[in-house]
């Protein structure tokens, strides 16, 4: 006699087995609820737990994840937008999380990278130096006015 398991278990198995390795969105986990041929009303009411159960919770979630990405990698509130966009998080979400990143922490975050790239590129002269680290800013989602003011601010302090 086979034994069928329950379709709730097996989706229930799925969404804690991709919790247990990080955090992720209602939405990241609705895809792959999806992806595993889950069907939706299964889906849906397994969401809802989890939610109401606090293992998740999209508005704490984008925090993290922008805070982190923002500190760790110097990411600009454009790419961390993008980032959380393909993560499924609702517009009014991610714009709360971006709105904990001034202009101050991005031009902070950016110098920290102009320095960071600077030791790497002692060799090389004013300007190649000065269009390399621009393109890194550019790479990480600066805006040209907050590129230009890292490039000012340090340069200034390197040179």
């Amino acid at each position: 006699m086979d034994y069928e398991p329950d379709p709730y278990s097996v989706a229930t198995r799925i969404a804690v087995d991709a919790l247990s390795r990080r955090a992720r969105s209602r939405g990241e986990l609705a895809q792959l609820l999806r992806k595993k041929d889950v069907p939706a009303d299964i889906a849906e009411r397994l969401l809802d737990r989890l939610v109401a159960q606090k293992l998740i919770d999209d508005r704490a979630f984008a925090q993290e994840w922008s805070q982190l990405r923002h500190r760790s990698k110097g990411l600009s509130r454009r790419v961390l937008a993008q980032e959380l966009r393909k993560k499924v998080i609702a517009p009014e979400v991610i714009d709360d999380a971006l709105a904990q990143i001034s202009h101050e922490d991005e031009v902070i975050a950016a110098r920290n990278l102009v320095a960071k790239k600077l030791r790497s590129l002692s060799r090389f002269d004013d300007e190649i130096k000065r269009r390399r680290v621009h393109a890194l800013l550019a790479r990480k989602g600066y805006s040209s006015r907050v590129i230009s003011q890292a490039l000012r601010e340090e340069l200034t302090i390197s040179f």
